[in-house]
């Protein structure tokens, strides 16, 4: 289960590591074969699924949205932990968003979706 205090410590880096613009620490958070989707990834990149599968492929399209977006910067509103998932509700430069995520055992990202108002 996603305790309350991992879930606190996660939100507070990843926000952290988003408003840096470092895409490595970005990274850090998710495992290697994670999944990703959002509705942005076919404005950035093209395609029409929404969903990208890796650290690859997902790096090169923030690296893509980092350069595009060079004012990036999260604020948080709030959190929500769930039973195997957590969800950020922040604010970015285009307003509101909640992201979900589920964690592998080491507490590493394996998949996430971006939602936005």
């Amino acid at each position: 289960m996603i305790t309350r205090e991992f879930a606190k410590q996660f939100t507070k880096e990843w926000i952290e590591a988003w408003n840096s613009h470092d895409l490595e620490t970005i990274l850090s958070h998710y495992s290697d074969d994670f999944v990703m989707s959002s509705p942005r990834i076919a404005l950035i990149i093209g395609g029409e699924s929404g969903v990208l599968e890796g650290k690859g492929a997902i790096g090169e399209y923030w690296r893509r949205a980092l350069e595009v977006t060079s004012n990036l910067n999260f604020e948080l509103i709030s959190f929500f932990v769930g039973a195997d998932s957590l969800v950020v509700l922040y604010k970015s430069v285009r307003g509101l968003a909640a992201e979900v995520f589920f964690f592998d055992a080491d507490g590493k990202v394996v998949r996430s979706a971006a939602n936005y108002a």
